[in-house]
């Protein structure tokens, strides 16, 4: 067991605690130096003037009654005065402080080098040796009170309110920074049961703002996820609902009809499409690691898998340097962009590397109907289909995730995905990628 504080509340509290107590506790104490050393300096320049006075008025007093004159002169001014020959050392030589050791210099330099001090304790008296009129005196003045016995009450009582208001603000300044990390806390929790918190302020200090920014950005991805999933659940059940009827129908009709054992064909082929592009797109492709590979090599194994007609589906390989890739990602990114220009485009499609810049740059075109630009965003996203105007040959508008896993196979290399009209009619799919990705 320790008594340090385990939380960020407990801890900042003490620190911001004993900080107040440290500065009190030397503002105090410098008040109390500062004010003695004034004090000091009063009492000086007053017993400099003092003495300056009575050794006045004993120089200028009638040296056949000194006695009485001497008496008069200490009445007047609250002193006692004792000639030097009654009196040669009063109070005894005595070590003297560093205060005493700066006024005994104030007084030489303002009545001369044989003035001398002399402490009397049992009776609390300072005397000073002065010569007027050629004699020698020793001028008693009561010793300075110590600065505590005349310290201020109310300093004390001002003093400690100052403490209390201190250690207010401390308090509420460390609420104040705990209270958002508490807040995270209990978002975070939620999320552990599965549950989705709003969205914390993203407001406060920096740091504090920048990490309440994290976890909204996170927050809204896993969210994101969630949808995607039950968006892939609902599209498996819904595309595959087709492709299963016509096979029920083309079962029933028996195999001696060829155009129905054809169809049926083409919707096992156009299923096991569907399917490969679900778990394309549930997979992401982020678990494999990159390596250099030769993009070309890759690009012409995708191309050799397609059984087109010469002059359909055209490769022109650019002199393109070897780059670190997911092979098995980039290359369904290939083959995704070769479907999309084969299945919705028209003939000739023409597949094109090269570099530009600093970016490895893959193109495929075809010369279909196209995708309207405004349209090409909305394209990108997962289970988006393209209009009636841009479907396959067997009106079948497939799952919406071939763009969607483009796009993110092209993001996830640090690259993007751009479609545009191409001249003469069609489109043009670009992905860009960073060289050093």
């Amino acid at each position: 067991m320790t008594l340090y504080p385990r939380s960020l509340f407990g801890r900042l509290a003490l620190l911001l605690l004993v900080v107040v107590a440290i500065s009190l506790i030397a503002t105090i104490f410098f008040f109390r130096q500062d004010r003695a050393a004034l004090l000091a300096r009063a009492f000086g320049d007053t017993k400099i003037a003092q003495l300056q006075a009575v050794r006045a008025a004993v120089e200028a007093s009638d040296a056949g009654a000194r006695r009485e004159s001497l008496m008069r002169i200490g009445r007047e001014y609250d002193v006692r005065i004792l000639p030097e020959d009654v009196r040669p050392n009063p109070g005894g030589a005595m070590p003297l402080g560093p205060a005493m050791h700066d006024l005994e210099n104030r007084l030489r330099e303002q009545l001369g080098d044989e003035t001398e001090l002399r402490i009397a304790p049992g009776r609390g008296l300072l005397f000073v040796r002065v010569v007027a009129g050629g004699t020698g005196y020793w001028i008693g003045f009561p010793l300075p009170r110590h600065p505590s016995e005349d310290e201020p009450i109310h300093a004390i009582a001002w003093s400690l309110a100052l403490a209390a208001v201190l250690l207010a603000a401390a308090f509420l300044f460390a609420r104040y920074i705990a209270r958002p990390l508490r807040d995270l806390n209990t978002a975070v929790e939620r999320v552990g049961r599965g549950e989705m918190p709003p969205p914390l302020p993203e407001s406060g200090p920096s740091e504090i703002a920048t990490l309440n920014h994290g976890f909204n950005v996170m927050t809204r991805n896993l969210r994101q996820l969630e949808q995607d999933r039950a968006l892939l659940l609902a599209g498996v059940s819904h595309d595959l609902r087709t492709p299963l009827a016509r096979l029920r129908l083309g079962i029933e009709m028996g195999e001696r009809d060829v155009a129905a054992h054809e169809g049926m064909v083409d919707d096992i082929e156009e299923m096991d499409r569907i399917i490969g592009q679900f778990l394309d797109f549930a997979r992401g492709g982020h678990d494999t690691p990159a390596d250099p590979v030769d993009p070309n090599a890759i690009v012409a194994a995708c191309i050799e898998r397609y059984h087109r007609p010469a002059g359909e589906l055209v490769f022109r390989a650019g002199d393109v340097p070897q780059v670190r890739l997911r092979a098995t990602a980039f290359s369904r990114l290939v083959a995704n962009l070769v479907d999309n220009a084969i299945a919705y485009g028209a003939p000739p499609v023409e597949v094109t590397t090269a570099v530009s810049g600093a970016n490895l740059v893959v193109e495929v075109a075809d010369r279909g109907p196209g995708i309207p630009p405004e349209d090409v965003e909305r394209m990108k996203q997962p289970f988006t289909r393209a209009s009636a105007a841009r479907s396959n040959a067997n009106g079948i508008a497939g799952a919406g995730l071939g763009l969607a896993i483009v796009d993110r196979v092209a993001r996830m290399h640090g690259g993007r995905l751009d479609i545009a009209a191409r001249e003469g009619g069609g489109n043009v799919a670009r992905v860009t990628i960073p060289l050093s990705a």
